[in-house]
């Protein structure tokens, strides 16, 4: 059984027991979530399909910890005035383990 479900903005193709990093989710490390945004549910031979969600399905989900994602370093130029900047950015993310799907 596995079950693809939206979550800040992008959607994730998740099974029992997959571990998978989201954008950063309120919450305490080991607290469980309901992911209720399922776009589809596929049971074996059946699939159930949302319009946009599947009615009634949740995916209960546990916290596995919060980090900050690789480092992105980026650069601005201006030739016309010949000024430049330097910076970087780390993404924060959450990092989810599956425990049930549920429909």
């Amino acid at each position: 059984m596995y079950a693809i479900v939206r979550t800040g903005g992008k959607q994730y193709r998740v099974n029992e027991k997959t571990v998978f990093s989201v954008e950063k989710l309120t919450g305490e490390v080991g607290e469980t979530l309901q992911l209720t945004d399922v776009l589809m549910v596929a049971d074996g031979d059946g699939v159930t399909i949302g319009q946009p969600v599947v009615p009634g399905a949740t995916v209960t989900a546990t916290i596995m910890e919060h980090g900050l994602g690789k480092k992105i370093h980026g650069y601005t130029y201006r030739p016309t005035k010949g000024t430049q900047r330097h910076y970087g950015h780390r993404q924060p993310y959450t990092k989810l383990k599956v425990t049930a799907i549920t429909v």
